[in-house]
């Protein structure tokens, strides 16, 4: 069981309490929903160096608690992939401008978990295969940082694609091949894989196991199956004795491609609390039933989190 740790850097809700980071001062635009995000700050290059240093200590701990490894997160528009992404990074001093120097932090987070472990605890790294943004972190990019993290001791790196600005990692349910709405980024992946020096995994929608098997017969060493475990805890099982999954989430083809993308994570959410509870998972719920319960359960949690915040003081 590994740990995936992350930062979300401008990708935090204004009503969160604290800074906003970034590595530039660039918010979330989203239109009118732009308004849910905090506004960040461009972090200083101690703010930088120092959560670098909270990466290898939180990989510390989790190697303490009994994981086996850790995944650092660097995808879905998070901060390590806005530092990537020319279009959230304007930085012009070592930690901006060339992809060399956009990925200097990601490679430091790398070296530093690395150096923070033991030799037989797993780093992997999750990474997008692209932003799908005009002018962002592209496919090239990603071959490119692959290849800078060979060096430094990564095992695996899981790739998928998209941000909250454009959210492709929660699939395209209109899309007419079955391969594309499960393998969303499977073409991308494919092509990556012809040159990476590390394994590959890839996440995105993965349910039936024709469409796993297409994913290895690319050259892809893993296949992450997340969303689809929330729906059949026992898909793995079933597949050995040729079943399949117990169905698919709703689909949501909102227009509002925002909304519909949290509903879709909304989804994902409700079936694990049902699971946590020792309930069963119920493919026909309503998204905007996921997305209300969903935003009680965070409301909740950030009242908490205040409290948490004030008992510390």
């Amino acid at each position: 069981m590994w740990m995936q740790i992350s930062h979300p850097g401008r990708q935090v809700p204004a009503g969160m309490p604290g800074v906003v980071w970034g590595p530039s001062a660039v918010g979330v635009e989203l239109g009118r929903h732009t308004r849910r995000f905090g506004r960040p700050v461009a972090m200083t290059p101690e703010q930088i160096v120092a959560t670098v240093e909270r990466f290898a200590v939180t990989a510390s701990r989790a190697e303490q608690a009994g994981f086996d490894g850790v995944e650092i997160h660097a995808a879905h528009g998070y901060l390590l992939s806005q530092f990537l992404s020319p279009l959230t990074n304007r930085r012009t001093d070592r930690w901006g401008g060339s992809l060399e120097h956009r990925a200097r932090m990601l490679v430091d987070v790398v070296r530093a978990v690395r150096s923070a472990v033991s030799p037989g605890f797993a780093v992997a790294v999750k990474l997008n295969s692209a932003d799908f943004q005009r002018g962002g972190f592209d496919a090239d990019d990603a071959g490119r940082v692959i290849a800078m993290l060979e060096p430094l001791g990564v095992d695996l790196v899981e790739l998928s694609g998209g941000s909250y600005e454009s959210p492709a990692m929660t699939g395209r349910p209109a899309d007419a091949s079955t391969v594309s709405r499960e393998a969303y980024f499977l073409d991308l992946s494919a092509d990556l894989a012809g040159s990476s020096p590390l394994p590959l995994m890839l996440t995105g929608g993965i349910s039936r196991r024709e469409t796993a098997e297409k994913v290895l017969a690319g050259g892809l060493a893993m296949v992450g199956i997340g969303t689809a475990l929330a729906v059949t805890p026992d898909l793995p099982d079933r597949w050995r004795v040729g079943g399949e999954a117990a169905g698919r989430l709703r689909p949501v083809t909102w227009s509002d491609r925002t909304l519909a993308a949290a509903a879709g994570m909304a989804l994902v959410r409700h079936q694990m609390r049902r699971i946590t509870r020792g309930g069963d998972p119920t493919v026909g719920t309503h998204p905007l039933r996921a997305l209300a319960c969903d935003d009680l359960a965070q409301r909740r949690a950030l009242r908490r989190y205040r409290s948490w915040l004030q008992a510390s003081a």
